[in-house]
């Protein structure tokens, strides 16, 4: 069945309040809401991920119509970096993880609302694959970046003797760091995926910012990875290749996205 535009908007509209009132609920102090709170955190997740299927997808609209404006993929990757915790016990319990990952969900999920993006065709029978490995290793860089930052905040805390923060919820340093750069290899490997498709795909390949940019975080990613294989980086001399290499990826669509649509009310191709 296809619906009408004002029904597919309010239908994204209800869900998406769903999702903040989930997360509103996790952001509530531990004390007041128990398990509550974890419960609605996964909720909420899972109403974001079915908020964003039916923005992105244009849902009830018809014709093979997609939107990929900045905001629905900013919060998508946001999203799934959630859904990684959403769905990991040994993290997710600890108020000090849930509550800011919490948060961002209710950002993430703001964003989409306002800055839909205009709905389009796409041009490619391989772009939605594409598409959806650029966005799948955003999600996995963006995991491994929050992981990142809760082992270079147990290593501050590990380095002035207070031992391991409870924010890693009783991971172990060591493996905490192997989880985030099995995150990085995951998301290496897909987006080189995705970039090789889109070069055997595009009929015309335009050497333009996107481009550039995307290039040069597969680059950094793949110093990184290659400077832990080779030189044994660890700590924060890796977590800050990791920290640039996710914000040139960012910029490469999110950022591009952002200047087209807001900045410049333009709109930018596929």
């Amino acid at each position: 069945m296809i619906l009408s535009a004002g029904s597919a908007g309010t239908l994204s509209l209800l869900l998406g309040g769903c999702a903040l009132l989930c997360y509103a609920v996790a952001v509530l102090p531990a004390q007041r809401v128990g398990r509550v709170a974890v419960t609605a955190f996964i909720v909420g997740v899972v109403t974001h991920v079915v908020m964003l299927l039916s923005e992105i997808g244009s849902l009830g609209l018809g014709g093979g119509l997609v939107r990929l404006g900045f905001g629905p993929v900013l919060s998508l990757t946001v999203c799934l970096t959630l859904a990684v915790h959403a769905f990991d016990g040994r993290l997710l319990p600890a108020p000090s993880v849930r509550r800011p990952l919490a948060v961002a969900g209710i950002g993430a999920v703001a964003l989409a609302m306002l800055f839909p993006g205009e709905a389009r065709v796409l041009g490619s029978a391989w772009a939605p694959l594409h598409w959806l490995l650029g966005v799948g290793s955003y999600g996995l860089f963006g995991a491994a970046l929050l992981h990142a930052v809760l082992l270079d905040g147990a290593e501050r805390r590990l380095r002035a003797r207070r031992g391991l923060p409870s924010a890693t919820s009783g991971v172990p340093l060591l493996q905490l760091e192997r989880i985030t750069f099995r995150f990085v290899g995951a998301g290496f490997a897909v987006l080189s995926v995705a970039m090789l498709l889109g070069f055997a795909t595009t009929a015309q390949w335009r050497w333009d910012h996107k481009t550039v940019l995307s290039l040069t975080a597969w680059a950094i990613f793949a110093l990184l990875l290659a400077g832990r294989h080779r030189r044994g980086w660890r700590g924060q001399q890796a977590t800050r290749w990791l920290y640039a290499g996710v914000l040139v990826l960012l910029l490469a669509y999110v950022g591009s996205r952002f200047v087209m649509e807001v900045l410049l009310q333009r709109s930018a191709g596929a």
